[in-house]
């Protein structure tokens, strides 16, 4: 099945933030999303069935690339810090129906 990325306004701004290498990182990162959306770990949301996180270390921080996959597409939604404890996500994800 081909899927289509698509990402929210918010991902693209915390996007610029990131310097060339950690850009890099991100992106290879979702290339491996699109071939396969369902291989990383699930998380549980109270508003999306399908979400999932892909652990990443950016600016030496735990940081988390949180994706929704409601068929054919997959939404990139947001990095998000580890400290936090996924205190923002359902903030987030919001967004995506917005």
């Amino acid at each position: 099945m081909s899927f289509i990325v698509v990402s929210t306004e918010f991902f693209l701004e915390q996007l610029k933030s990131l310097n060339k290498k950690e850009k890099r990182i991100v992106w290879n990162k979702i290339k491996l999303i699109k071939l396969n959306p369902y291989r990383f770990k699930a998380i549980h949301s109270k508003k999306f069935s399908h979400v999932f996180r892909v652990k990443l270390k950016l600016h030496n921080k735990e940081t988390r690339l949180i994706y929704v996959v409601p068929q054919p597409k997959i939404v990139i939604a947001c990095l998000l810090e580890r400290k936090r404890d996924y205190s923002d996500l359902e903030k987030y994800l919001r967004r995506i129906s917005e």
